[in-house]
């Protein structure tokens, strides 16, 4: 592992937390996994890990029902600043507390690019139970559903 040669950006503390890092998942989380196929089991369709090409924005929600324009984020307590669970790292302070800020500034800033697109957002925490999470979605589909096609989601 080849150690970071600028000297502004924080180094790991150890090579054991930077493995651990790396192989965090960006997609495909449990959380996710489960309200995906408590959706599919509801006989929903939708599209995964979709970037979307907005205008000044190019978000890319966790589980999109296109047809319906809605995004769904599922968000880890930790990356996004969970008001329930999110804490702030003790090693490294310098560099998380910004980071963690700029993940909150971008979905701010998806959110508002997909609303402003016509898009309804709906953001899961990783806490939440994933029956209660789909119930939202569906529910959000539910209301959709008389301006699509035939009522079809996906």
């Amino acid at each position: 592992m080849a150690l970071n040669s600028d000297p502004a950006s924080p180094t790991p503390p150890t090579p054991g937390r930077s493995r651990n890092m790396a192989a965090i998942k960006r997609r495909d989380t449990k959380p996710e996994r489960t309200i995906r196929s408590l959706l599919h089991a509801a006989g929903k369709r939708y599209r995964v890990d979709v970037r979307l090409q907005l205008e000044g924005a190019r978000p890319r929600p966790d589980i999109v029902f296109t047809r319906s324009r809605l995004a769904v984020f599922v968000d880890g307590c930790f990356w996004h600043c969970c008001p329930e669970h999110g804490r702030q790292p003790g090693v490294n302070g310098g560099y998380w507390g910004p980071k963690l800020e700029r993940n909150v500034a971008r979905d701010r800033a998806a959110d508002e690019a997909l609303i402003a697109a016509g898009w309804t957002v709906v953001r899961v925490w990783e806490h939440e139970a994933p029956e209660e999470a789909v119930k939202r979605i569906l529910a959000v589909l539910d209301a959709a559903a008389p301006a699509n096609r035939g009522g079809r989601t996906g």
